[in-house]
């Protein structure tokens, strides 16, 4: 239901999402300065593994990679080594390659989260033509790095202005999840947290702590 500024709450569901890597290669990630780079680094393979804990349709895509762009990390394409893997040889919006168009169709899904570098060329560029075509875009801005915060923030806040949800990795995985008793629920993300997100994994991990001690507070058994 739409609040006082109009807007509705759109919420992700994972039944009509897929997941769009983006240009996520270890030449351009150089690029990225806005961000801690292995704070980064962990962002874009968290990003990667939201497909695996949802089993959420992954399309994988590069950008003249036999280049100074480079390839991939390897961790990203180990864990999607069924996934569709669109080499683009010269189009800088992903969204001008008919094979990429084709396999983002191929998906049948009318969520589509994406991260990728640059923020304001290789994330933006695809959102706003994904806006255009009439999908639902999730930015992950975690997952998206550029030259500097003031040009991360620009392109965000353009995304912002055309329609794009700019999120953060967490936000995005709770959405998806939307009670801990699901599944996915607290038994895969708890795991997957822990790992890409070790200060909420460690408070999982205290309480888990607690529980097995007996000295957890009536009432958060659970």
């Amino acid at each position: 239901m739409p609040n006082q500024s109009g807007k509705k709450f759109v919420r992700l569901n994972k039944d009509d999402a897929a997941l769009l890597v983006v240009d996520h290669q270890v030449g351009l990630f150089q690029m990225a300065h806005d961000q801690d780079p292995v704070l980064f680094r962990n962002a874009i393979i968290a990003h990667a593994a939201i497909g695996k804990v949802f089993n959420l349709p992954t399309v994988m895509t590069t950008s003249a990679e036999t280049g100074p762009n480079g390839p991939l990390p390897k961790e990203i394409t180990d864990m999607h080594p069924d996934a569709p893997l669109i080499k683009r040889n010269g189009e800088v919006d992903a969204w001008d390659n008919s094979d990429f168009r084709d396999a983002v169709r191929a998906t049948g899904k009318k969520q589509l989260i994406i991260g990728g570098i640059t923020t304001d060329v290789c994330t933006a560029f695809l959102a706003l033509s994904l806006i255009e075509e009439g999908y639902e875009v999730f930015a992950n801005a975690e997952a998206s790095g550029a030259i500097s915060q003031r040009v991360a923030d620009d392109a965000n806040d353009r995304m912002r202005a055309a329609g794009v949800h700019v999120l953060s990795n967490f936000a995005i995985n709770c959405d998806l999840m939307r009670d801990w008793r699901n599944t996915p629920g607290s038994a895969e993300l708890l795991p997957y947290f822990d790992k890409y997100l070790p200060t909420y994994g460690y408070v999982a991990r205290a309480h888990a702590a607690a529980v097995d001690r007996g000295v957890i507070v009536p009432g958060e058994s659970e």
